[in-house]
C-alpha cells in the first residue's frame, strides 16, 4: 500500500484557532465541496453557516439521521460517517482528524483522510499531536499550524457554587450532569445541558439558552470538545475519569487539552480549572495544557475498505485483516461488526445468507447505529427482524415500522423516557434515510422527524424546567443589560419584578420565596428591594397618616398595621411599658424609618392606658396617700389583683378615706380579693397575659392564651389544668383552687351568699336558705348556679377555700331545723346588717359584673338547694336511704387534729369558733393539708397568711375600724371564761343614713319588692 500526501494540506492547532472557519471560507472559494464533521450537532452548525453564504439550494446536509439534498447543491455537509469514499468534488476538508486515534469511530477517520480526495484541494484539520503520524502516512503532505488567538490560564480548584458566570462544567455520566445542573439550579439560578445521547435538536436549543444570556452555566459531557462554538469564559472539570465503552480510565492531557480549549473566544482569554471533587491538577500537567504540549498520536485505528461479500465467514475474515503499513493498527470490533459475529451464529441467518449480496445486504443492515445503548445480542436481534424484511420481501415491513413509531410518539414523561423515546426513532429515522430499505422512504423520513423534533423539544422543556428557574434567570439577564427592573405589588403584598413573582412584602418586610440562594439571588433580592424603595417611603407615609383602628396587637406580641407585622413587643422592668421593635428591612431608612417607629410607640402606649385605664388611671393617680398609695402601687405591680391576705396588715391599716379613695378609682375590697372588676373582661385580661408573658418569657409556656376564650365565654368556674401556668389563671381573673378555678368576682359573689348565712342564729325567725346553726350552712342552688359547678365541684371549691364539712343524717338536720325556725329579721338587724356590710363592700353583688356573668339578682332567685324542703326529705327517706347532708363551716388550725361530723353542735370555744376560713385551709374530711397546699402554691410560696380575721359578718371591717364604744362588753372574747353558746340579738345601733344613689340602697329596695 503507497499513500501519497501530493496535492493534501493539514491544518493543524490547538482549539480556537478558526481551522473551521477557515474551510468552510476554502470550500465556497471553489466550485463544488465536500467537509466532514464528527457530530451530527456540528454538521448542522457548519451547515447553517454555509447557507448564509450560499443560498440553501446549493448546500446539502448528508447524516445518518437526515437527509436535505437540493437537486442543484454543490456543497455537502456531511458527518465523517456519511462522507462517500469516492467524490468528484472539487473541495474535500476533514475535520477533527485526531479522532482518527479514538477506539470506537477511530476507523472511520482514517479510511477517510487516507484516500478521500478533492479534485482540486484536499484540506486536514485538527489537532498538532498528528503532525508526525501525518507525515509518516501520507509523505509529500503540507503541514499548516496555526496559532491559539487567545491564551489560557490555569484558575486552580473552586466549589461548584463559587465558580464564575459563564463557565461550562464538565462530567462525563448522565447521572453526574444532572446532579451539578440541580446543584447550579438551586445556587445559581439554573443551567443549561449538553450530552451526546441527546437529540441535535434538543442539545442545539440547550446551547442556545446558554448562548442567549437566559443562563450563565453549561453543564456537559466531553461532547462540548468536539468543535462546539461556545461563549465561555471558564472550563471547570468536575471528573477527569470516564467510561470509554471498555474501562474506567483518567483523561490524558490531549483529551483534557481540547476540553479545556473551549475557554476563550477568538482573542479573549479563557481560563480552566477544577471543582471540590477534583485534586488540583499538577504544574507539569498545566503547563501542558496551557502550552499546548501534547503527546503526538503513535498510531491510527485502521479497519479494511476491501469486503469479501462471498460469505458471511468471507467477510469476518476480511474485516480481521491487519494493515501492512507502519501506523496504523486493527480497530477493535465495532457495534457493526459485533452485530455480524452475533448475527452469524445464528442457523437462519447462514441457511438465508446463501449468495454476495444478500452478504452485502446483511452488513449494510449491520451498520444500524446502536442509539438506544441496548445489549449486542438485542441489537443483533432487531438487526436480523430488518434484515429478513429487506431479503424476503424487498423492503422493511412498513406495518412493524408504524407499531414501532407509535410506540415512541408520546411526550409524556420525564426526561430519561424522553431520551429512551428519541433514541427509539432515531433508530427509524436512520432506517427510513437508508436507499431502498423502505417502499415509502419519504412518507416515514417526515413522520420520524417530525416525531423526534416533538420529543426533542418536549425533552428541551423538561429539562429547563428541571434545570432552570426561569425567574432568575430572566431577571439575572435584565441586570446584566442594566435594565431598571419594573416591579409591581399586588393587593394580597405578592411581588412581582419583571413579571415574576419575587416573594411577599408584609408591613416593612420583604420576604423572598424559597428557592433562591447565591450570589445571584442576592443581586436578584437587591433589585427587588431597589425597585421597591418607593413602595417602603410610601408605605412609612400612610401608617404615619393612619389611625388607631389600623393598628392592633396580637396575642403572639407583634404589632401590625392592616394584618401586617410591623413590630414585635419585648418586656421591659416597667410591665406597663414594653418596649417596641420595628419589623422593618434595611431599605426602611432615615425619616420614614423614625416616624413609623414613633407612631407605633404612640398607639402601643395609647392601647395599653385605654383598653387598662382603671390601672393606668392607678398608678398615675396623685391624690392617694400614706398607706393606700402604696397599696395601689402594689396593685398596678400585681396588674390589678392581690390576695386579701397578702396584704391584711395594710388594709387593717387602712382608714376609711383611704379605702374611699382607693374605691374612686375602682379598687374593690373583697373577701378574698383586692382587685379591679373593671380589669375582669376578655380584652383587658388578654392585653395583661401578655404584657406579663412578654416580662417573663411566658408566650411559649403552656396554657397562654388557653383562659381568655373561657373567660369571654362567660365561664364563672373551670376545671384546671395541671399543665398550665398556675399563674395564668390569675391573670385571667380566676382563683385557682385546686382542681378547679374560680372566677374572682364570683368568689366575692359567693362570699355574699354564704355571709347571712353565718349570720342567721337558731331561734331567730325567717332562716334563709342554707342556714342551719349560725355556724354551719349547706350549699344552695344559687351558690351552684353563679359557680356554675356541680354538687362535687361546689365540694372542690369550698373546700379550696378552707372550709371545713360535718356530716349528719338527713333525719338529725331535718329535726334540727324543725326545731329552730323562725319569722322575719328585725328592722335593727337588718340596719345593723347593711352598717356593717358598706364598711367593707364585700357584698357589692349588684356591681357591674364581668362579661358573660348571669345577673346576681337571678342568681339570687333560685330556690335553696340543701334544705329546701325538710318535708319532702322525710318522705324520701322512706323508700331510699337518703344521703348525709355536708354541713360546711369555716376552717381553724385546730382542724387538723379534729375529726368530723359532730351532729350535736360544734363544741369549740366562741372566739374559735367564730373565726374566719382561712384560704388554701385543710378540708375537712379529705386529706389533710390538700386544700392548703394547692392555695399556697397558686397565691405566691410563702406568703403571709391572716388567721386571726373573720371573713365574712363584717367582722373584718369592724376590727378594721377598732373597737366601737356603743358595742359593750363582748363575753365571746373572754378566754378566762368556758361557757355554752349564747344566741342573743346584738344590742340597737345607732343608725346611719343611707345614701340612696349607692348600691346598698338599691339591692335592699330589690329585696323590700321581692318580699312584697
Amino acid at each position: 500500500m503507497i499513500l501519497s500526501g501530493r496535492g493534501v494540506s493539514a491544518v493543524l492547532g490547538p482549539t480556537n484557532t478558526g481551522k473551521t472557519h477557515f474551510a468552510i471560507e476554502r470550500m465556497v472559494a471553489h466550485g463544488s465541496g465536500i467537509i466532514g464533521l464528527p457530530l451530527r450537532l456540528l454538521a448542522r452548525e457548519v451547515y447553517t453557516r454555509v447557507v448564509e453564504r450560499v443560498g440553501a439550494q446549493n448546500v446539502a446536509l448528508v447524516t445518518g439521521e437526515e437527509k436535505i439534498s437540493p437537486p442543484k447543491a454543490r456543497f455537502s455537509v456531511c458527518t465523517v460517517e456519511a462522507m462517500p469514499r469516492e467524490t468528484k468534488a472539487a473541495f474535500v476538508a476533514i475535520d477533527e482528524i485526531q479522532l482518527a486515534g479514538d477506539l470506537e469511530r477511530g476507523h472511520i477517520f482514517t479510511d477517510r483522510l487516507l484516500h478521500l480526495r478533492g479534485r482540486e484541494e484536499t484540506l486536514l484539520l485538527g489537532s498538532a499531536t498528528m503532525k508526525s503520524i501525518l507525515i509518516q502516512l501520507l509523505p509529500g503532505i503540507t503541514i499548516v499550524e496555526r496559532p491559539r488567538l487567545s491564551q489560557l490560564f490555569y484558575a486552580g480548584q473552586k466549589k461548584i457554587t463559587r465558580l464564575p458566570q459563564r463557565t461550562a462544567i464538565v462530567a462525563f455520566s448522565a447521572e453526574e450532569v444532572y446532579a451539578i445542573a440541580e446543584l447550579i439550579r438551586r445556587q445559581r439560578g439554573g443551567a443549561a445541558v449538553v450530552l451526546g445521547a441527546l437529540s441535535p435538536r434538543t442539545r442545539n436549543a440547550q446551547v442556545g439558552l446558554y448562548q442567549e444570556g437566559d443562563v450563565e452555566y453549561l453543564v456537559a459531557t466531553d461532547a462540548i470538545g468536539m468543535g462546539l462554538n461556545l461563549d465561555v469564559d471558564h472550563v471547570a472539570f468536575a471528573q477527569d475519569r470516564k467510561f470509554d465503552g471498555y474501562q474506567f480510565r483518567n483523561l490524558n492531557p490531549g483529551e483534557l487539552g481540547q476540553i479545556a480549549g473551549r475557554a476563550g473566544r477568538h482573542i479573549k482569554d479563557g481560563t480552566f480549572g477544577v471543582t471540590g471533587r477534583v485534586a488540583p491538577f499538577d504544574e507539569e500537567l498545566v503547563e501542558r495544557l496551557q502550552t499546548h504540549q501534547f503527546d503526538s498520536v503513535k498510531v491510527l485505528q485502521w479497519r479494511t475498505e476491501k469486503f469479501d461479500f462471498s460469505s458471511i465467514a468471507g467477510l469476518q475474515r476480511s474485516l480481521d485483516a491487519v494493515p501492512r503499513v507502519e501506523g496504523l493498527t486493527r480497530a477493535l470490533p465495532a457495534t457493526d461488526q459485533q452485530a455480524l459475529e452475533y448475527l452469524s451464529r445464528y442457523p437462519e441467518i447462514a441457511d438465508i445468507t446463501n449468495r454476495p449480496e444478500r452478504v452485502e445486504k446483511l452488513w449494510e443492515a449491520c451498520a444500524l447505529p446502536d442509539y438506544r445503548r441496548i445489549t449486542p445480542a438485542q441489537h443483533a436481534d432487531l438487526i436480523q427482524s430488518l434484515y429478513f424484511d429487506l431479503v424476503r420481501r424487498g423492503t422493511v415491513n412498513e406495518d412493524f415500522l408504524a407499531e414501532q413509531v407509535r410506540r415512541a410518539d408520546r411526550t409524556d414523561g420525564e426526561i430519561d423516557t424522553l431520551s429512551a423515546r428519541i433514541a427509539q426513532i432515531r433508530t427509524w429515522t436512520y432506517v427510513s434515510n437508508r436507499p431502498g430499505w423502505l417502499a415509502d422512504p419519504t412518507h416515514w423520513q417526515e413522520k420520524t422527524r417530525e416525531i423526534e423534533d416533538r420529543l426533542s423539544d418536549a425533552l428541551h422543556e423538561r429539562l429547563t424546567k428541571r434545570f432552570v428557574d426561569r425567574r432568575t434567570s430572566v431577571l439575572m439577564k435584565r441586570l446584566r443589560e442594566n435594565a431598571m427592573l419594573e416591579a409591581e405589588i399586588s393587593v394580597n403584598g405578592d411581588v412581582f419584578v419583571e413579571g415574576h413573582a419575587m416573594g411577599q412584602l408584609a408591613g416593612f418586610r420583604f420576604t423572598p420565596i424559597s428557592g433562591m440562594e447565591g450570589p445571584d439571588a442576592k443581586a436578584v433580592q437587591a433589585a427587588a428591594y431597589k425597585a421597591l424603595a418607593l413602595e417602603f417611603e410610601a408605605r412609612a407615609a400612610r401608617l404615619h397618616a393612619s389611625g388607631n383602628n389600623d393598628l392592633a396587637i396580637g396575642s403572639d406580641g407583634l404589632v401590625r398595621w392592616l394584618g401586617d407585622p410591623v413590630a414585635r413587643l419585648i418586656g421591659t422592668d416597667h410591665i406597663l411599658h414594653p418596649r417596641v421593635i420595628l419589623l422593618a428591612d434595611e431599605q426602611l431608612t432615615g425619616m420614614a424609618r423614625d416616624h413609623v417607629a414613633a407612631r407605633i410607640e404612640r398607639f402601643v402606649n395609647h392601647h395599653i392606658s385605654t383598653v387598662l385605664k382603671p390601672l393606668d388611671d392607678l398608678s398615675r393617680a396623685e391624690d392617694l396617700q400614706g398607706l393606700a398609695k402604696g397599696l395601689a402601687f402594689q396593685l398596678v405591680e400585681n396588674l390589678g389583683v392581690l390576695f386579701r391576705r397578702d396584704v391584711a396588715d395594710d388594709v387593717k391599716t387602712l382608714d376609711q378615706d383611704g379605702r374611699a379613695s382607693m374605691r374612686r378609682y375602682g379598687v374593690r375590697f373583697g373577701a378574698y380579693h383586692i382587685f379591679m372588676p373593671a380589669l375582669l373582661k376578655p380584652a383587658p385580661a388578654e392585653l395583661i397575659t401578655l404584657l406579663w408573658a412578654l416580662k417573663h418569657d411566658g408566650l411559649d409556656k403552656p396554657g397562654y392564651g388557653d383562659l381568655i376564650p373561657v373567660l369571654a365565654a362567660g365561664r364563672t368556674s373551670v376545671v384546671t389544668d395541671p399543665s398550665y401556668e398556675r399563674m395564668f389563671y390569675k391573670l385571667a381573673g380566676f382563683r385557682f383552687l385546686g382542681k378547679r378555678a374560680v372566677r374572682i368576682d364570683i368568689l366575692e359573689r359567693l362570699a355574699d351568699l354564704i355571709r347571712p348565712l353565718l349570720q342567721w342564729k337558731p331561734g331567730s325567725p325567717a332562716r334563709p336558705d342554707g342556714a342551719y346553726d349560725g355556724r354551719r350552712f349547706t350549699t344552695t342552688t344559687a351558690m351552684l348556679s353563679i359557680l356554675g359547678a356541680t354538687p362535687d365541684d361546689m365540694e372542690e371549691i369550698l373546700k379550696g377555700l378552707g372550709y371545713r364539712a360535718d356530716s349528719v343524717s338527713a333525719e338529725e338536720a331535718a329535726a334540727f331545723l324543725a326545731a329552730h325556725s323562725g319569722s322575719a329579721p328585725t328592722e335593727a338587724a337588718a340596719a345593723e346588717k347593711s352598717e356593717d356590710d358598706s364598711v367593707d363592700d364585700a357584698d357589692q353583688a349588684g356591681e357591674t359584673a364581668s362579661e358573660g356573668e348571669a345577673p346576681a339578682a337571678v342568681a339570687e332567685e333560685q330556690p335553696a338547694a340543701a334544705a329546701e324542703d325538710v318535708a319532702s326529705a322525710e318522705q324520701s327517706a322512706e323508700a331510699t336511704e337518703p344521703k348525709p347532708v355536708l354541713l360546711w363551716r369555716p376552717g381553724g388550725r385546730s382542724d387538723n387534729q379534729r375529726g368530723t361530723g359532730r351532729p350535736g353542735g360544734d363544741r369549740r370555744p366562741q372566739g374559735q369558733r367564730n373565726q374566719a376560713p382561712r384560704e388554701g385551709g385543710e378540708a375537712g374530711g379529705e386529706k389533710r393539708g390538700e386544700g392548703r397546699r394547692d392555695d399556697r402554691r397558686s397565691d405566691n410560696r410563702g406568703e403571709r397568711r391572716d388567721d386571726n380575721r373573720g371573713k365574712f359578718a363584717g367582722k373584718g371591717d369592724r376590727q378594721d375600724r377598732g373597737d366601737r364604744k356603743d358595742r359593750g362588753p363582748r363575753p365571746e372574747r373572754d378566754n378566762n371564761k368556758s361557757q355554752p353558746a349564747r344566741f342573743e340579738a346584738k344590742p340597737p345601733r345607732k343608725e346611719k343614713p343611707l345614701d340612696p344613689d349607692s348600691p346598698f340602697a338599691k339591692l335592699a329596695a330589690l329585696k323590700e319588692q321581692l318580699k312584697k
